[in-house]
């Protein structure tokens, strides 16, 4: 079986753009198939000149004279460059002024962690807890650098042996300038971009710690934290923080309810999410070490809250949780502000 090396639903080839068939050759590297592409790029399974495996990833000729796609490209070399980790996906070469600009990077033989967990189901607490480890590791490593991913999700999530590696570093920013720079345009995947994404916010490390914790939940789950249905709707649960967290350990879920809170000042940081799995790794609830203005955020315990009373209709109500019915489980006597919507969401150009 081929194995897609980034996640995401494929996007049609433009008008009288050149096939796989058609690339005997990106530079010096023989191409062997195509293995992913989105709306701006085309990801190649190659062989160098040593007959070693990379990807490369090319831009489309459409976007290829844009000056934007190529300071895309761009800015993930330079990050990649910067990252050292065996959660990162490494950067070997790349050509960024040529009539087809590419990078070349690791290959990475597996399947993305949304493609594993579509096939074979959500993980089971092992396998979880190596999950988490593995990304947390790549978030220090990332953050080190001072570089904020901005677009973990499980589609840029690649599956090596058990252990993960993070991919797609395209709309990556230095941290002293993370806030967006195009007015009303947001890059990335409903239901995986964070609140200060959406708001057009400082993004900072804990923009990944969101990140981390949705991706975290799906593994979990096999669902999106944020459920189903139309982007608006979508959207606004996420700015609320109404994550639904049914069918993730009780003893984990306060956790990750912590840092999918929509105010990244109150979510975990590295060295309280990484005490804190340690102490569900032993079978003790996180609670017990998570500091107190997190542990304000949470819910009283893990019991069952009596039916709360429909909304008034509106004129695009929320579609339902992908099973069942989800209960926020903080107070409802004042209702959440809706959440302002971006003038446009725009999905992630690279596969994943």
């Amino acid at each position: 079986m081929t194995t897609q090396l980034l996640g995401g639903d494929p996007a049609p080839d433009e008008p009288g753009e050149a096939g796989v068939a058609d690339y005997d050759t990106i530079g010096p590297y023989r191409v062997l198939q195509q293995l992913g592409q989105g709306g701006m790029g085309i990801v190649h399974l190659a062989l160098d000149e040593r007959g070693r495996a990379v990807a490369i990833k090319v831009l489309r000729s459409h976007v290829a004279h844009d000056e934007e796609a190529r300071a895309r490209l761009a800015r993930e070399v330079d990050t990649l460059a910067r990252v050292r980790s065996q959660r990162i996906a490494p950067v070997f070469d790349a050509d960024l002024e040529g009539e087809q600009p590419y990078i070349v990077t690791r290959y990475v033989p597996g399947p993305s962690l949304e493609q594993h967990v579509r096939e074979q189901g959500p993980l089971g607490a092992e396998a979880l807890l190596r999950l988490a480890r593995g990304l947390a590791e790549a978030l220090r490593a990332i953050h080190e650098v001072d570089v904020v991913h901005r677009d973990l999700k499980p589609g840029n999530v690649l599956m090596l042996d058990d252990d993960p590696v993070v991919i797609d570093f395209g709309i990556a920013h230095v941290a002293e300038s993370s806030r967006m720079t195009m007015t009303g345009l947001v890059m990335g995947t409903p239901g995986y971009l964070s609140p200060e994404l959406i708001e057009g916010g400082d993004v900072t490390p804990a923009t990944d710690w969101w990140g981390w914790a949705a991706t975290l939940v799906f593994a979990a789950t096999g669902r999106s934290p944020f459920g189903r249905g139309g982007m608006e709707a979508v959207l606004a649960r996420v700015c609320r923080g109404d994550a639904d967290l049914r069918d993730v350990d009780p003893q984990l879920a306060p956790l990750l309810h912590a840092a999918l809170t929509p105010d990244p000042s109150r979510r975990p940081d590295a060295d309280e999410v990484l005490m804190a799995l340690e102490t569900w790794a032993r079978g003790r609830p996180v609670t017990d070490v998570l500091p107190q203005r997190t542990r304000a955020l949470q819910p009283e315990a893990t019991r069952t809250l009596p039916p709360v009373s429909a909304p008034a209709p509106r004129a695009e109500p929320p579609a339902p949780w992908g099973r069942g019915d989800w209960t926020d489980p903080r107070p409802t006597s004042t209702p959440a502000p809706a959440a302002p919507a971006p003038a446009q969401v725009a999905p992630t150009p690279w596969p994943g």
